[in-house]
């Protein structure tokens, strides 16, 4: 093998399907989708479905009345908006939704628009407290609704390529696979900016708050919501989230059966009630799909090296490292053990020497017997976009009623493991998990 090679990931298919799909589609079959909360997320997931063939935007909802405004400008005046999600759920011509609000309404909103026949797409995590998943999986069973999980790495030829890879067996068997996802700038570290004209008149202050408690108008907490735990889930829901989902989709695992995470807030004090540093361990059991491994993850908000986002599988035959593509690291590995005698009597240096050389005899060395470090990269193709991949393949089974790969169970598998780092790291203590039955042992 030669020391370096490039291998280009063919794109997805899904999106071409669709396309194809969408150019048999009437103008009365359009799937109309409404999108419940235009933060950063729910704007970006809207352009995302809207570049899907056969897709329009038929309503938003929002407690900010500049984003319904906002919405108007960018995609048109016929645009239905308001700032109670529910009278988007009551309309007849809307066949989906996007739920893109604060965490604390992911679970009442995907229930309640599955329970009024929308399909839902719903941010991660998918929800915001670990028994509240059970709920959302029970509407998406007894209503028959699709559902999806915005965590688009289950929908990413880069992923794919990963676990296809990994089933191949090319890096042997893995024993610890470790990711971090590290920020070093305001935005990235949730300092969103707050419209000027953010006010008790244009805004629904008691609907953002839902089931938090009750507090005087504070605009920071509804445009910052991230950092606060009454509406968010920390680094841990944000970002450890997206790193579980993909390594489940990679492996086929359910979930630890051990969490642990610690860290602390040690940079951005503004406010912020969650940790801007956060290390989580957890153990895997061995299942058929996968052996014992441990995996570790980070979120340091303050990275001196510009951030970044890691993958790497570790095997005993070499490296799998996820980023812009994937990358597999082989390393020649001795043919001996070696041995370490200095502290053995002459008699026994020599006897270990003795019966050592029997099992390994010495070798004359030859070119022949020379091998490289190998390396093999797998990119995917210029301009690849895994989230419009998410939102195409999610569309297309809501026209199919075929089920999808990040259904209810899968983001609650998710989600549960994220969701108890945070209580492991608030309440200082080891937790115990059942990744199967999804709940807390003990």
């Amino acid at each position: 093998m030669r020391p370096s090679r490039r291998h280009f990931i063919q794109a997805s298919g899904a999106t071409a399907a669709l396309a194809a799909q969408a150019q048999r589609v009437s103008a009365n079959d359009k799937i109309r989708f409404a999108t419940i909360g235009l933060g950063g997320m729910g704007t970006g997931d809207t352009e995302s479905a809207l570049t899907v063939p056969g897709v329009e935007l038929a309503a938003v909802a929002d407690v900010y009345q500049g984003r319904l405004v906002r919405a108007k400008e960018r995609w048109g005046n016929q645009i239905f908006t308001t700032r109670d999600y529910r009278e988007v759920l009551t309309r007849k011509d809307i066949d989906a939704v996007i739920i893109g609000t604060p965490d604390h309404w992911h679970a009442q909103i995907a229930v309640d628009a599955m329970k009024a026949g929308k399909d839902v797409y719903c941010e991660k995590p998918m929800v915001q407290r670990v028994e509240d998943g059970k709920a959302v999986i029970g509407a998406e069973k007894s209503t028959g609704r699709i559902l999806q999980v915005g965590s688009q790495r289950v929908s990413s030829v880069v992923y794919q390529k990963a676990r296809d890879l990994l089933k191949q067996g090319v890096i042997g068997e893995y024993t610890m696979i470790e990711a971090w996802w590290d920020r070093n700038s305001a935005i990235g570290a949730w300092q969103y900016s707050i419209p000027p004209d953010a006010s008790p008149e244009n805004i629904d202050w008691d609907q953002f708050l839902g089931r938090a408690p009750k507090r005087p108008f504070e605009p920071v907490r509804l445009f910052r919501w991230r950092n606060y735990q009454d509406y968010g889930t920390g680094v841990a829901g944000d970002l450890f989230v997206h790193l579980f989902s993909g390594m489940h989709f990679i492996t086929g695992a359910l979930g630890p059966s051990r969490v642990y995470a610690t860290g602390g807030l040690r940079f951005w004090h503004d406010g912020r009630d969650v940790p801007d540093i956060m290390m989580g361990l957890y153990d895997y059991p061995a299942t058929r799909e996968h052996p014992e491994f441990t995996l570790m993850l980070r979120v340091n908000f303050e990275d001196g090296s510009g951030g970044s986002h890691v993958f790497r599988f570790v095997g005993s035959e070499g490296v799998m490292t996820i980023g812009n593509g994937v990358t597999i690291s082989r390393t020649p590995r001795e043919t001996e053990p070696g041995f370490t005698t200095d502290t053995f009597s002459k008699t026994q240096r020599d006897k270990f020497a003795a019966e050592y050389r029997k099992k390994y005899p010495r070798t004359a060395p030859t070119s022949d017997a020379m091998r490289p470090k190998s390396e093999e990269k797998y990119l995917p193709p210029p301009g690849y976009s895994d989230h419009k991949d998410h939102h195409a393949n999610f569309f297309a089974a809501v026209r199919s009623r075929k089920p999808v790969v990040e259904d209810a169970t899968f983001g609650l598998r998710a989600a549960g493991p994220a969701l108890l780092s945070n209580v492991s790291y608030f309440e200082r203590k080891l937790i115990q998990w059942d990744p199967v039955k999804m709940a807390v042992k003990g």
